[in-house]
């Protein structure tokens, strides 16, 4: 009896029956975890580069920077769903809906209390902050500065007064946050200084972001507009929007080429290049279904694909270069 009794109170801890499982996956989607790997590959490929270059190789420090980021991002990514669904943004979009827009759909449809997400959020900013400041305690100031930046940017990317992704500055600072931000920081924690190498590489993954956040504005344009969520391309339109998106495309590309041929990475990181056929991939059902926001979802999917490619074709070419390769 007392076996069976066990049994049944790990089954209740790990949620085996289909209610529990169900719980599990709402918060699943809410967490939006497809959205997390620009978290923290950036964190990965740049203590890869502090290690290549003399590096203490700290590999608990590491992980918990790849929890800190990942935390926060979900944190973000909750947060995002609320505000939104409090401006109406996710309400508006009736009909068939791309599934890589318009927030987790958690909310909308009645999965979850707002009180819940916020509850939710705020206890993975909690986390992230309490990573941080030790990170930072045993690390340096730096470690510091740049994580009380990024905490910043992400609780108030939505959220007032500040509401950065409502005034046209979000795509910038997913930019800056998901590229050097992350980047100098997890470089810092393993070497003790800064340097060019990450920051120029971060610059590829964060130029990706950009897009990867453009590229999902173009479908929310009109709900965006309506509940007065004015980002790039709810202010200039659709059209506007493919430029930027190629744009942020063709500077991470032209970045990472640029790395070698000045000397500032090692040529391995031409690996990155691995994604170029699945981003033109991607331009090219853009630019043919920008209008139609669920003929436009492969491009949406691509975009993911393009950034994590990239980022495991840096952290494989790091790889390579730290055995001598």
């Amino acid at each position: 009896m007392r076996v069976k009794s066990m049994r049944s109170n790990t089954s209740f801890l790990w949620g085996t029956d289909a209610k529990d499982r169900s719980k599990i996956g709402i918060w699943f989607q809410a967490f939006r975890f497809h959205y997390v790997p620009p978290s923290f590959l950036p964190a990965m490929i740049c203590s890869l580069i502090a290690w290549t270059n003399g590096g203490i190789r700290d590999l608990g420090a590491l992980l918990l920077v790849i929890a800190g980021v990942t935390i926060n991002h979900v944190g973000l990514n909750m947060l995002d769903d609320v505000c939104d669904y409090r401006h109406s943004v996710d309400d508006r979009m009736g009909g068939e809906k791309n599934p890589y827009t318009g927030g987790s759909g958690v909310l909308t449809s009645g999965l979850l209390s707002a009180k819940q997400m916020i509850f939710a959020s705020s206890l993975c900013f909690a986390v992230t902050a309490t990573i941080g400041f030790y990170l930072a305690f045993v690390k340096g100031w730096v470690v510091l500065a740049l994580g009380l930046f990024g905490l910043f940017c992400s609780i108030f990317y939505t959220l007032p007064p500040v509401k950065f992704g409502y005034r046209g500055l979000g795509e910038l600072g997913l930019l800056v946050n998901f590229g050097p931000v992350i980047g100098l920081g997890a470089y810092y924690v393993q070497s003790g200084d800064l340097s060019a190498e990450p920051l120029v590489i971060s610059l590829v993954l964060g130029f990706m972001m950009w897009s990867m956040i453009v590229i999902n504005e173009i479908p929310d344009y009109d709900s965006d507009r309506a509940g007065g969520k004015m980002n790039l391309v709810a202010r200039f339109g659709k059209e506007t929007g493919i430029v930027l998106y190629i744009a942020g495309l063709a500077c991470a590309y032209g970045i990472l080429v640029a790395s070698v041929l000045f000397g500032i990475a090692p040529a391995t990181v031409l690996l990155g290049l691995l994604s170029l056929p699945l981003a033109l991939k991607s331009i090219g059902i853009l630019r043919a279904n920008y209008r139609d926001s669920v003929a436009m979802t492969p491009a949406n999917l691509l975009m993911i694909r393009v950034h994590l490619v990239t980022g495991l074709a840096l952290i494989a070419a790091y790889a390579l270069h730290l055995a001598g390769i």
